[in-house]
């Protein structure tokens, strides 16, 4: 069994479906980050204090993507043909700024949606979704000092467990993406007009919401993590899959 991840002690969450995760993210986002573009980078220190630097080989897991319209009303409807896109272009962007830092890449790795849902790299997969999670509720600005367990240190791992994705990947390093991605339909778009003319206010349009950890496999150690939080950004197309992996693999260096 996997082991449990170190987290400030306090009641442990119900385990979370992509909606409520989305949900939740977009809360702390909207929380904690303010601006078109905003990154939250934080990034482990070794015993000297200096930022840990990648010292090995890093597999992509398959990122976890998907894209939706955001209707006149605000529901968002999924579209398939946008996130299979994404899905495709995302991960050669991302090989491309982890290769410019000169970062040795293995294969990329793909979890098959056949898994148990006992299954050892499904387990380390939700894992590093609540581990996340923990960080955005714990370290974000102004916060680090308040734990008194980690001495305001940036300190959380996945245990040692995540030895079954070195076994299976042969990486040093996994990097693990998280993105959901929202674009105003026109209907929305007119909605934020009269919005604006007889309220005063802006009622919102779409947005896009990116969180991205790069964990140790020899230790289960989590060495980077950023949330990105991008009212402009797009993944439809090359160009915009480029940006969004500069901005989310930001602090990355070997």
């Amino acid at each position: 069994m996997l082991a449990q991840q170190r987290v400030p002690t306090g009641p442990t969450p119900a385990p979370r479906t992509a909606r409520q995760w989305l949900v939740a993210v977009a809360l702390l986002a909207c929380l904690t980050l303010a601006g078109c573009a905003t990154t939250q980078v934080r990034t482990a220190r070794d015993d000297a204090g200096q930022p840990v630097r990648i010292d090995g080989s890093v597999v992509l897991v398959e990122p976890d993507i998907e894209l939706y319209e955001l209707l006149a009303g605000g529901a968002q409807e999924p579209r398939q043909a946008w996130t299979e896109a994404a899905r495709r272009l995302y991960p050669q962007a991302a090989r491309d700024v982890l290769q410019r830092q000169g970062i040795v890449l293995r294969p990329d790795f793909a979890i098959s949606p056949r898994l148990d849902s006992d299954d050892r790299i499904r387990q380390l997969y939700l894992l590093n979704q609540a581990v996340s999670m923990s960080i955005l509720q714990y370290a974000g600005p102004g916060m680090q000092q308040g734990l008194r367990n980690k001495r305001g240190r940036f300190d959380w791992t996945l245990g040692p467990g995540v030895s079954v994705l070195r076994e299976a990947t042969g990486a040093d390093y996994a990097l693990f993406t998280y993105v959901r991605d929202s674009y105003t339909s026109g209907g929305r778009a007119a909605m934020r007009v009269i919005g604006l003319v007889l309220l005063g206010g802006d009622i919102g349009g779409g947005v896009q919401i990116g969180l991205a950890s790069l964990v140790d496999l020899r230790t289960g150690r989590v060495v980077w993590h950023n949330l990105l939080v991008d009212q402009a950004g797009d993944l439809r197309d090359e160009a915009g899959a480029r940006e969004t992996a500069d901005d989310l693999l930001r602090g990355v260096r070997r």
